[in-house]
């Protein structure tokens, strides 16, 4: 009797293929790519910085009276602590107007806007497309005495005789939130989008009014673009100086304002550096409670 023995199997079709590892990322380029962007950084953020940083320890007063002696300047003097409380009043209030002016527009712009959200997106954005000089030159000639605002509001009786509103304090808000609202605006919508309308609706049908829906459901599940939104106001108010400068009649004077003067005028270039350090990480402590507070699993209601 003959006895007929199989083929073996082959090794790859008898052992079965690994599995691919899940959440493995695929590698399109290797890290030489980031060469270019690491170096220009070095030269043009990393390198500046620390010259700024030696400029405020290492020149002028700091020889003399010991290298903090510019931050202890800042922070001990009465005049120099009253110019930090006021950049950060500044600060505050431009962000929380540009939060109650913003918001209802963003909201509009996700539920309502329709075919008109590019409109309104192009009038938001258009601010920035224009110098700031030409802008804040704009708001004198508008709140200028015989200006169309300041006519406008004595017609209305809103103000004894025509003034000009160009040197009150109140003109440095209003520029700064016409420039500051797109911001919020674009900040907040990207959250929004993200927000289940469903939501909103299942708490109208549960008998829940319009604003203890808003206040229930829209708002909280929009709060990381609000915090968003908040953040990058305040920073970019606190670097703001031309609009102090120009306008206000020299009654708002904040850090970034004194930088400016100390740089061009008084010429102290190791205080003012040690002003823009100051300035560096009061954004740095925005950055990091922005990180804090999205750090977190998900949205929670």
């Amino acid at each position: 009797m003959t006895t007929v023995k199989a083929d073996p199997v082959p090794a790859a079709l008898a052992e079965p293929a690994p599995a691919r590892r899940r959440g493995t990322p695929y590698r399109l380029a290797s890290s030489s790519w980031t060469v270019p962007v690491m170096v220009f950084l070095g030269f043009f953020f990393v390198i500046p910085l620390g010259a700024n940083l030696w400029r405020s320890v290492a020149t002028g007063d700091a020889l003399v009276h010991g290298p903090f002696a510019f931050y202890a300047k800042l922070l001990g003097d009465a005049y120099y602590a009253g110019i930090l409380a006021e950049t950060l009043k500044v600060g505050v209030i431009a962000t929380l107007a540009s939060l109650v002016v913003g918001y209802p527009v963003a909201y509009f712009m996700v539920r309502y806007a329709g075919r008109w959200n590019g409109l309104i997106v192009f009038l938001l954005i258009a601010p920035l497309l224009t110098s700031i000089i030409m802008r804040t030159f704009g708001w004198r000639v508008l709140l200028a005495r015989k200006g169309p605002v300041t006519l406008l509001l004595h017609d209305w009786g809103l103000i004894a005789r025509p003034t000009n509103l160009a040197d009150d304090p109140i003109a440095v808000y209003v520029a700064l939130v016409h420039v500051l609202v797109p911001f919020m605006v674009l900040s907040i919508v990207a959250v929004l989008q993200q927000v289940d309308v469903r939501l909103e609706e299942s708490s109208r049908v549960l008998g829940a009014g319009p604003l203890a829906t808003f206040f229930r459901i829209t708002l909280p599940l929009s709060l990381d673009g609000v915090a968003t939104g908040c953040i990058l106001v305040f920073v970019v108010t606190n670097g703001s100086f031309l609009t102090m400068l120009l306008l206000g009649g020299g009654k708002v004077t904040t850090l970034s304002l004194l930088i400016y003067q100390q740089f061009n005028v008084a010429q102290d270039t190791g205080f003012a550096a040690a002003m823009g350090n100051l300035l560096l990480f009061m954004a740095l402590i925005c950055l990091a409670l922005q990180a804090r507070f999205l750090r977190r699993e998900g949205v929670k209601a």
